[in-house]
């Protein structure tokens, strides 16, 4: 092979591995750039979804626990729940001492769900049905599980045009399942005790949107067994709200929300550390 080819063939080949060597930088790059990007859109939707949180001072609400002494009690603003005529409770895991709670102190019926672990409560002195169904955006049967709205299953139980107190703790499936619930059905509920789950995405921050239009935010507490340092603003990514409906929630003096723990506020796990806003 003579010279020239020789150096043909080498300046080729040294062009091919630089031209690699730089496209393998630039997409390097191009990929560090939009996962800033990401992780941009990500702080700004957790900061967003923080922000609508925030409770305000509701003086006409007296709060009151209702369940278990740690994970799966909440708080309801108890004399508000004085036109309450039947309870629902979302995510059971084989115990519900807040329906029943809810069941024998309202004396109303309280319907239990959740397909996942279809051991049924027991309640002697309330009245409480158990479904092995879960809630969901839309009506299907998965994997032999079935789901279906809340608008639906209201209406299955005679509840449809009835005004009803909530819990809601579905690990995710309550975003949907609340964003594509009608105007009717959410206009319905009196309060929604329910557990958030995970921070970043912005579809939480559109369904805390909307959940406003009808509801203030009395309460936020954060669980303790899902504590996250890596997600400010948020402690946790796991976090119990109590939405009070807007025609029965009187607004405090603007500028003065309630601050820090309630005294009947408790760790979901209380061997853990805690992990509030302070």
């Amino acid at each position: 092979m003579r010279d020239d080819t020789r150096r043909r063939v080498w300046f080729r080949g040294t062009l091919l591995v630089v031209l690699l060597i730089v496209g393998l930088v630039v997409r390097n790059q191009v990929k560090v750039y939009w996962n800033r990007q990401e992780a941009a859109a990500m702080a700004l939707n957790r900061q967003a979804l923080f922000d609508l949180l925030q409770p305000i001072a509701m003086p006409n609400c007296q709060l009151e626990r209702f369940g278990e002494s740690h994970d799966g009690g909440y708080l309801l603003c108890a004399n508000l729940l004085g036109a309450v005529q039947a309870g629902y409770s979302y995510g059971i895991s084989g115990y519900d001492k807040w329906g029943c709670d809810v069941s024998t102190k309202l004396t109303v019926k309280l319907h239990q769900y959740d397909c996942f672990n279809t051991e049924e409560p027991k309640c002697p002195a309330g009245d409480t049905v158990f479904h092995a169904e879960c809630i969901g955006p839309t009506t299907k049967s998965e994997e032999g599980r079935v789901f279906d709205t809340l608008q639906n299953q209201l209406a299955k139980n005679g509840d449809g045009d009835r005004r009803v107190v909530v819990k809601m703790d579905v690990e995710g499936a309550e975003w949907d399942s609340l964003l594509h619930a009608p105007d009717e059905t959410l206009a319905r509920i009196d309060q929604l005790a329910i557990e958030f789950h995970y921070t970043d995405e912005e579809r939480f921050v559109k369904t805390v949107r909307r959940l406003k239009q009808f509801f203030h935010v009395a309460h936020l507490h954060f669980n303790n067994f899902a504590c996250d340092p890596g997600l400010w603003p948020f402690p946790s990514w796991a976090y119990e709200a109590l939405l009070v409906n807007r025609r029965l929630g009187v607004v405090g003096p603007a500028g003065r929300p309630p601050r820090g723990l309630h005294a009947l506020d408790a760790p979901n796990n209380p061997t853990g550390a805690d992990c509030q806003v302070p």
